[in-house]
C-alpha cells in the first residue's frame, strides 16, 4: 500500500541531489587548487572551500536521510504522515539554514572548528528543525497500525543522530576537551547512529526488491547493527590518539577501528545473502544493483581502508593527511551516499507511476560513478603514502611536499570528471520521472 503523504520525500531527495551537485563543485575548486591552479583564491580560498565541501556533504546526506524516513516510515507503519505541512516547513528552514552557512562561511563568520563551522546562532536553528522532523516521525509511528524493527532501528539512528548534536554545541576553552567533544559529533555520527540509519533503510529495500521473509532480515538486522554500533562507539579511540587523553585510548581505539570492517563485511554478506535466498524477481535492477553496491563498497572503503590507517602505529604517520581523504571519500560514498542513491532509485518509480529504471542511462550512472570514485580513492592514496613518506619520515617542508605531489591530482580531476558525468546520469534520471502523482500511489 502506497500513501500520498509519501511524495513528501521527493522535494528531500531534489534538494539533496542539488547540494551534492554543488558539493561536487566545491571539491573540484579543492583538487584544482592542489594542483597549483588557485586562480578563485582571493574569492574563494581553500579553507572555505574545504568547509563548504564537507559541510556540503552532511547536510545533503541528512535530507537523504529524511527524505528515506518520510517515504519509509508511513509504509512501515501503514499510515499517513502525521503532518506534510510540517515536514515542507522542515525542508524549507533547513535549506534557508544551510543557505546562511554556506554564505557565512565565504565572509568568515564560522566557529572555525574542524567538520563543525556552522556559526553557534544556527546551530540552534538546526536543532529546532530536527526536533520538529523527529517529532513528525514519532507521531507518525505512534498513530500507525504496526510497529516494525526496520522502523524502530531507523527511527532510532535519526533520534541519536539529533541527540549526537548537542555535544557539539557546548563550548569549551580548554582545546582537548573540546576536541574530545567533538569527535563525539563527527565519529559517532558517521561510524555510529549513520549506520543504524544505513542498516534501517537496507533492510527495508532489501525487503521490498528480494521478497526475503520480513523476520529473517530483521533478525540480522539486530546482530549487525549491535556490531557495527559497538564497534563504531569504541572504535572512537583512534581521533583521541594525539590530544591528551588517557594511554588505554590508544588501545581502545586500535582494538575496535581494527573490528569495523567485519561489522561492514557483515553487512555486504548480509546484503548478497538476502539477494541469493530472494524469490522475488523485482523489476526495479537499478535499485538493487545501489543497494547491494552500497553494503558492498562500504565493506572497502569504510571497513577495509578504514583498518589500512587507523591501527596506531600506522596512524602514527597517516593521521591528518591525504590517506584519511582516501578513506573518507570511498567511505561516505559507498556507506551513505549510495544507500541515500538506492532510495531514489526505488522511490521514484512507486512515486510518479513512471519507469525509467533499468536503461542505458541508469547502468552507466552507476558503473561510471563508482569507477571515477575508485580512481579518486586511488590517486588520493597514492597522494597520500606519497605525503606521508615525504613530510612525516624524511622531513621535507610541508608546502614542498604538496608541490611535489601535485600531479596525482591530475589523476584525480580526471577521475572526479568521470565520477560526476555517472553522478549527471543519475540526476537526468531523476529528473526524467518528474514530480509524484497522486494517481501513482496505489497498490504496488
Amino acid at each position: 500500500m502506497k500513501f500520498k503523504t509519501q511524495k513528501i520525500a521527493y522535494w528531500f531527495f531534489l534538494s539533496a541531489l542539488m547540494l551534492f551537485s554543488l558539493q561536487i563543485i566545491y571539491g573540484f575548486i579543492m583538487g584544482f587548487a592542489h594542483m597549483g591552479m588557485d586562480g578563485l583564491h582571493d574569492y574563494i580560498p581553500f579553507n572555505t572551500a574545504r568547509a563548504t565541501h564537507t559541510n556540503l556533504l552532511v547536510v545533503w546526506l541528512i535530507l537523504g536521510f529524511m527524505g528515506a524516513a518520510y517515504y519509509i516510515i508511513p509504509e512501515e507503519a501503514q499510515t499517513e504522515l502525521y503532518s506534510p505541512k510540517l515536514a515542507i516547513v522542515q525542508l524549507v528552514a533547513f535549506l534557508i539554514v544551510g543557505v546562511i552557512a554556506i554564505g557565512g562561511f565565504h565572509f568568515n563568520w564560522w566557529e572555525g572548528r574542524k567538520f563543525l563551522e556552522i556559526p553557534r546562532p544556527l546551530d540552534f536553528l538546526v536543532v529546532v528543525d530536527v526536533l520538529a522532523f523527529m517529532f513528525n516521525i514519532l507521531m507518525t509511528l505512534f498513530k500507525g497500525k504496526r510497529q516494525t524493527t526496520t522502523a524502530m532501528v531507523l527511527t532510532m539512528g535519526l533520534l541519536f543522530m539529533a541527540l549526537l548534536y548537542l555535544p557539539g554545541m557546548v563550548w569549551f576553552d580548554n582545546h582537548t576537551l573540546d576536541s574530545f567533544y567533538r569527535w563525539y559529533v563527527v565519529h559517532l555520527w558517521v561510524e555510529g547512529v549513520w549506520e543504524l540509519i544505513m542498516g534501517g533503510i537496507l533492510a527495508f529495500l532489501l525487503i521490498k526488491i528480494t521478497g526475503v521473509d520480513r523476520e529473517v532480515i530483521e533478525k540480522w538486522l539486530y546482530v549487525i547493527v549491535g556490531l557495527t554500533f559497538l564497534s563504531g562507539i569504541l572504535g572512537t579511540g583512534h581521533h583521541f590518539y594525539y590530544i591528551g587523553v588517557p594511554s588505554y585510548w590508544l588501545w581502545i581505539g586500535g582494538i575496535f577501528s581494527a573490528l569495523e570492517p567485519f561489522a561492514f563485511l557483515a553487512m555486504a554478506l548480509f546484503a548478497i545473502n538476502m539477494y541469493r535466498k530472494g524469490e522475488k524477481k523485482h523489476p526495479n535492477k537499478t535499485a538493487l544493483q545501489w543497494t547491494l553496491g552500497a553494503a558492498i563498497v562500504s565493506f572497502f572503503g569504510a571497513g577495509v581502508l578504514g583498518a589500512a590507517h587507523t591501527l596506531p602505529g600506522v596512524n602514527l604517520y597517516t593521521h591528518g593527511t591525504l590517506v584519511t581523504a582516501m578513506h573518507g571519500h570511498m567511505a561516505f560514498w559507498g556507506a551513505y551516499a549510495m544507500i541515500v542513491f538506492a532510495m531514489i532509485a526505488y522511490a521514484m518509480p512507486n512515486l510518479t507511476g513512471r519507469k525509467f529504471y533499468d536503461t542505458n542511462i541508469t547502468r552507466y550512472a552507476f558503473w561510471i560513478s563508482n569507477v571515477g570514485m575508485l580512481g579518486m580513492t586511488t590517486a588520493f592514496g597514492a597522494a597520500g603514502v606519497a605525503q606521508v613518506y615525504m613530510e612525516r619520515i624524511i622531513g621535507i617542508d610541508f608546502m614542498e611536499t604538496q608541490i611535489e605531489i601535485q600531479s596525482h591530482f591530475l589523476v584525480l580531476i580526471i577521475s572526479a570528471t568521470v565520477f560526476s558525468v555517472g553522478i549527471g546520469l543519475y540526476i537526468y534520471n531523476f529528473f526524467q520521472y518528474g514530480q509524484p502523482t497522486d494517481e501513482a500511489l496505489i497498490k504496488e
